[in-house]
């Protein structure tokens, strides 16, 4: 499959490693092909491509969009078009002061996101944890996997980002309807103050259980 990536700093970097290793042509999209950012991800992995951003979206059957969540309206403006009618994995989290959710929990970021880009099929998925949990999903020894909430309102869409969850060696759980954002979002706040701000280990993830 061919995949974009936008933003390849602490989460889309690891990502965009793990997806090629699983077999996926992996682009970056960069504005400055030499940037530090650019430059530690290939580092990293070489088999990675880079493109200006109309280029690597326009070949791009999914996008991932793992930017700041303050930077992605000016990420995305120039790929508008070419982004349409593709499945866009948005990773981000609106975080705003004192580690509180950037929309005043009005709407979720990826709503927004959506609203902005109406005839794109938008999936929220690998946003409720941490960075080094991107780096490395493995939990060996405890019988279940870590894992991957995600949802959204294309089915289609979310077949093909369960696949790539479950490629990446987490459980995929699909929680429903783009509504469910905001619940995820701040699922991921209550990590951050856990783990940021509240010392525990930031090799905490959740499990899931049924009998």
């Amino acid at each position: 499959m061919n995949i974009t990536v936008i933003g390849c700093g602490q989460v889309g970097a690891p990502l965009a490693d793990h997806l090629q290793r699983a077999g996926h042509h992996v682009t970056l999209a960069a504005r400055d092909p030499e940037s530090e950012s650019v430059r530690r991800a290939l580092a990293r992995n070489g088999h990675l491509v880079v493109a200006p951003p109309k280029e690597a979206v326009a070949r791009a059957e999914v996008i991932l969009l793992a930017t700041p969540f303050q930077a992605h309206e000016a990420a995305l403006a120039p790929v508008a078009e070419e982004i349409r009618g593709k499945i866009l994995i948005d990773c981000t989290n609106p975080v705003g002061p004192g580690l509180s959710h950037g929309l005043n929990s009005v709407e979720s970021g990826t709503q927004k996101l959506q609203s902005l880009l109406p005839d794109t099929r938008v999936v929220k998925a690998f946003s409720i944890y941490g960075y080094e949990n991107f780096e490395n999903a493995s939990y060996p020894g405890y019988g279940v996997k870590p894992v991957m909430l995600y949802c959204g309102t294309d089915a289609g869409a979310k077949e093909t980002v369960g696949r790539l969850i479950a490629e990446l060696g987490w459980e995929p759980l699909d929680v429903g309807g783009l509504e469910q954002a905001l619940h995820l979002e701040h699922m991921t706040l209550l990590w951050v103050r856990m783990v940021r701000a509240g010392g525990h280990s930031p090799h905490m993830v959740w499990a899931r259980l049924q009998r």
